[in-house]
């Protein structure tokens, strides 16, 4: 439910503000608006996008999640997973510039850097879910089994030999472990407390003796059945394209751009547009940088750019270019028709 909130003159100067883009600030600010009053709600980008951004059709929930991204590293927002698992948030200066009388309980689950000791709206109380652990680890294997020890586990023990055969006792327990288990070894002894195993195993052994079919196995995703068919060429992917951008770079962008941009290339992608207008885009960014949103609008502009002056081929192709005027050399033989 959408509160009423104050915005201090102080945020319009505030250095942590100014390291994020004003999309972002206008995310922080509508933020202010839908958080309870503890400064907490749910991390979803489609949420927020559709609770702020609703008549803004060009910032779509991808965009929100790189606003949120970008509140994170700047210091205004906490992203936390809850007790019940699921993504929150909160503003971590909320108590300094939100005065709230008499604020309701919280339904959210509390953060457990910044408001461990704070109420816990699903604990009703302070969240005892996030302290419970295993009293034994699953990797702890150094205490002793209490299960009693198998013959398998002891040592083999020296089989006595009739005197006057000849033979000798081995010297060592792994002599006696040469051989099969349960089958006497080359000195004629039987390896100690080794029994065969002649349960079936529960699983069915696969057939190893089909022949091998001709091309490869790996199936065209659009396809339900094998077809014994070569896998398809592989296109150019959004990796890459991003990847042939990190390398024109100077200095490597930082990890955030990186992302926004590889998201919207995919999202291109998928949309059937051609790889070299994508390239064409990301080398115009790259000669510009700027704000990654605007990757779809150079790639239109590469796409869509006309050098032909004003007129545009294929629309009303009768039309000449523009020309600016001049006054003609010979005016008598310019308008002899009309004089």
């Amino acid at each position: 439910m959408a509160r009423i909130r104050t915005i201090k003159p102080e945020a319009f100067f505030s250095e942590s503000l100014a390291e994020v883009s004003v999309e972002a600030e206008r995310t922080f600010f509508g933020l202010l608006t839908q958080a309870d009053d503890h400064g907490r709600h749910r991390d979803n980008a489609a949420i927020i996008a559709g609770l702020l951004w609703p008549l803004r059709a060009e910032h779509t929930s991808v965009h929100v999640e790189d606003d949120l991204q970008q509140l994170d590293n700047a210091g205004l927002l906490c992203r936390y997973t809850g007790c019940d698992g699921r993504r929150y948030l909160h503003v971590v200066t909320w108590s300094e510039h939100q005065k709230i009388d008499k604020p309701s309980q919280s339904r959210l689950p509390a953060c457990p850097q910044h408001h461990a000791a704070d109420r816990c709206g699903p604990c009703k109380g302070t969240c005892t879910k996030r302290n419970e652990a295993s009293p034994v680890s699953p990797r702890e294997l150094a205490e002793t089994s209490p299960n009693t020890p198998r013959a398998l586990d002891l040592p083999a023990p020296p089989v006595p030999i009739p005197p006057g055969t000849g033979s000798e006792a081995p010297t060592a327990p792994q002599d006696a472990l040469v051989g099969p288990a349960g089958t006497t070894d080359h000195i004629g002894k039987k390896t100690a407390g080794q029994v065969s195993f002649t349960e079936g195993s529960p699983k069915v052994l696969r057939n190893l003796g089909e022949g091998s079919a001709p091309g490869s196995r790996i199936l065209d995703p659009g396809s339900s059945f094998p077809t014994g068919r070569t896998a398809p060429a592989a296109t150019v992917s959004a990796n890459q394209l991003v990847g042939e951008y990190i390398a024109a770079c100077d200095e490597r962008p930082p990890s955030d751009v990186i992302g926004h941009l590889g998201r919207i290339a995919k999202k291109l992608l998928a949309e059937g547009i051609a790889p070299e207008h994508i390239r064409a885009g990301l080398q115009n960014f790259a000669a510009n940088p700027r704000h990654p949103s605007v990757l779809t609008s150079m790639v239109n502009e590469a796409m869509n750019s006309r050098s032909a002056g004003l007129a545009r081929s294929g629309i009303r192709p009768t039309v000449p270019a523009h020309q600016a005027w001049t006054n003609p050399i010979d005016a008598a033989a310019a308008y002899a028709e009309e004089l």
